[in-house]
């Protein structure tokens, strides 16, 4: 069995866009959990800092990944969003589980 594929995303809105990029992350987020190889797909906001996301993944492994990148959805949302954050794209973290 193929380990899952789990990384996490960061990045952070540009001075008054934080509700703009958050209504784009929420309807983006509905689309990617209803991908058969994902498993996790949690959207947040920091706390501390309203204009800093930090988005967690699972896969079911790397060709589950994979196809999430490939999906057509990705392509508008990800030019949607390098418009609205200060980072040219998110900052993604693969990680491994223990």
């Amino acid at each position: 069995m193929s380990e899952p594929t789990i990384l996490h995303a960061t990045f952070t809105a540009q001075p008054g866009t934080g509700d703009r990029v958050a209504a784009l992350l929420r309807d983006f987020a509905e689309v990617v959990r209803a991908e058969e190889g994902n498993v996790v797909f949690d959207a947040t906001r920091l706390v501390d800092d309203p204009d800093r996301f930090f988005v967690y993944e699972v896969y079911r492994d790397d060709a589950a990944f994979r196809a999430h990148i490939d999906a057509p959805a990705g392509i508008p949302f990800n030019a949607a969003l390098q418009e609205l954050i200060v980072e040219p794209s998110s900052q993604l973290t693969f990680l491994r589980r223990l």
